[in-house]
């Protein structure tokens, strides 16, 4: 992630600078619920545009989802450079049920966070509770 922003003082903030301004952000239609030091919530409401075939969420937006709330739990609370980048660099999905024709929720924490990378694991459920996929992600902030 690379785009020029206004300073912040903190992860938090450059993260919802960031987040509304995203063109895959919006394009796949995810909000940002909440940001916490080391935890994120992230929703991604249901459209026809997400299904693979008949009513299903196509895997790779929730894929994205899990990429996506990684990202914001590793900057949430980091130190912000003055010019900020972050990468994933490893990312691991079980997939443990299909969504279907339901908004789908991501819960990211932060497992360790080392100089440059940040370990995470993030849980997506259904907007009813059903668990949906499972991630690990290792993200590089820069």
């Amino acid at each position: 992630m690379s785009t020029p922003l206004e300073p912040s003082r903190s992860g938090a903030e450059y993260i919802q600078q960031f987040f509304p301004i995203s063109p895959y952000v919006k394009h796949l239609g995810m909000q940002l619920v909440d940001i916490q030091p080391g935890e994120a919530r992230l929703a991604l409401p249901f459209t026809e545009e997400l299904v693979t075939i008949g009513t299903i969420v196509h895997g790779g937006a929730i894929a994205s989802l899990i990429d996506t709330a990684a990202m914001v739990a590793a900057w949430s609370d980091a130190e912000v450079p003055a010019k900020a980048r972050g990468t994933t660099v490893n990312m691991t999905v079980a997939y443990l049920a299909t969504a279907e024709r339901e908004d789908v929720q991501a819960v990211a924490h932060v497992l360790r966070r080392g100089r440059s990378l940040v370990y995470l694991d993030i849980e997506v459920n259904t907007a009813s509770g059903k668990a949906v996929a499972k991630g690990l992600v290792t993200y590089k902030l820069g």
